[in-house]
């Protein structure tokens, strides 16, 4: 594939590259490797296991109690009901359980040597001579966790590209691990270009406040990476050149925000394709907004090259950094939150483009509904603050008509009431 097919500079965007395809193509292209460091449970919480994990130990241990009572034989209980209980010695755990022996338990406690059975404390009571009676029969292991019942010593507990949750750090706990083997977090360089826009600008300034930065660098910290500012760069071809070996020099992936599309000078195109091969592999995607989004890759390392309206790049983001971040680390994403809901009014797709439009989604009396906060202007940044999720019309689709059901995905919880914008 030449770079030369993507020299659209002040001659538009001849093809515009589905978004799958497109991460096809620079997935298909990266082989990363992401080495592996040791860090304690409390900071494993969804970081990437680096390796298969087999137990050390069978888990439980030993025989267990599964219920607080009394740890018996069971043949001692058969035919005892709460007409006709039996009466049972109560003994001390320590010494064992003999026939006609009963040895008072709690859940997990081990069980004690000759018992095969525990009987629910409530169906238990002390008689007023200090024996035990027991209202009901149990049955050989009855109320019991027998030793390797969860997991046998050498069974595959996790394996390797799994993020941890929650559970899964239980699970280490119970297995007497402090420390567990996870992949590094990748880290993500973020560089702005711009001669209209600063760190900070007043309102008289003339200058554009770069809002694009700070949205990308939380962005990156919501994926379990690592964010590096590379700063500012102006409309210059030897200082964009500059930031972006810096960045390159310091991250596993590469963003860069404005001066992408087909202007005299948008020159981020050409720089990436001068700093070594392949280059620019994907320039224009099939996507409303954020169309002139490009994916390279120089020297091995993905660079994305994000379109300046803070919706269009905020809305590239979600759609190709997470998957190649799951990519670079081997692993499989996390469960978007999607919801049914039905629309509140009509919404209009563009066929061969796939269409995010950014909804509000709210519970009112007969279902859950959507309504459109904006179906167009990319630099309305109060889009996607006023908006709780957003839908994506496909690109085969025409649009999606009122009280049609469809899906959407949240970023935030649904509303409780229609309340006016």
């Amino acid at each position: 594939m030449s770079n030369q097919h993507f020299d659209v500079s002040g001659k538009g965007f001849k093809h515009l590259t589905p978004t799958r395809q497109a991460l096809e193509v620079i997935t298909s292209r990266i082989r990363h490797s992401v080495e592996i460091e040791d860090i304690p449970l409390s900071s494993a919480l969804h970081r990437v296991l680096g390796e298969d994990l087999l137990s050390p130990i069978d888990l439980p241990a030993f025989d267990r109690a599964a219920m607080d009572g009394y740890a018996v034989r069971a043949d001692d209980t058969y035919s005892a009901s709460t007409s006709s209980p039996i009466t049972l010695k109560p003994v001390k755990e320590t010494i064992g359980v003999k026939k006609g022996e009963a040895s008072l338990v709690v859940t997990g406690g081990r069980m004690p040597e000759g018992a095969d059975a525990v009987v629910m404390v409530e169906y238990t009571r002390e008689s007023s001579d200090g024996m035990v009676e027991v209202a009901t029969e149990v049955h050989p292991w009855e109320n019991v966790s027998r030793i390797g019942e969860d997991l046998r010593k050498g069974a595959l507990v996790l394996r390797a590209g799994q993020r941890l949750l929650p559970q899964d750090l239980g699970m280490l706990v119970c297995l007497g691990m402090q420390h567990v083997k996870v992949k590094r977090k990748l880290r993500i360089a973020v560089l702005s270009t711009g001669n209209e826009i600063r760190d900070a600008a007043s309102a008289d300034s003339g200058k554009v406040p770069d809002v694009n930065r700070p949205i990308l660098l939380n962005a990156i910290r919501e994926l379990d990476c690592e964010p590096i500012d590379v700063g500012i760069a102006v409309d210059e071809l030897d200082a964009i050149r500059g930031k972006l070996r810096q960045a390159m020099a310091e991250a596993d992936l590469v963003l860069i925000t404005a001066g992408t599309s087909v202007g005299p000078r948008d020159f981020v195109p050409q720089v990436i394709n001068q700093l070594g091969k392949p280059g620019l592999l994907i320039h224009g995607v099939a996507m409303r907004p954020s169309m002139p989004t490009g994916l390279g890759i120089v020297d091995g390392k993905p660079i994305i090259s994000l379109p300046g309206y803070p919706v269009s790049a905020y809305l590239a983001f979600l759609e190709f950094v997470p998957p190649l971040v799951d990519h670079l680390l081997g692993t499989e994403p996390l469960q978007a939150r999607v919801i049914k809901v039905k629309l509140a009014r009509r919404v209009a797709g563009v066929l061969g483009s796939r269409t995010y439009i950014r909804v509000r989604v709210f519970e009112e009396e007969g279902g859950t509904r959507a309504d459109p906060v904006s179906v167009s202007g990319a630099g309305i940044l109060s889009s996607l603050v006023r908006s709780n999720g957003f839908i994506i019309v496909p690109e085969n689709v025409e649009g999606y008509e009122e009280g049609e059901t469809v899906e959407a995905e949240l970023f935030r919880p649904v509303e409780r009431n229609n309340a006016t914008n």
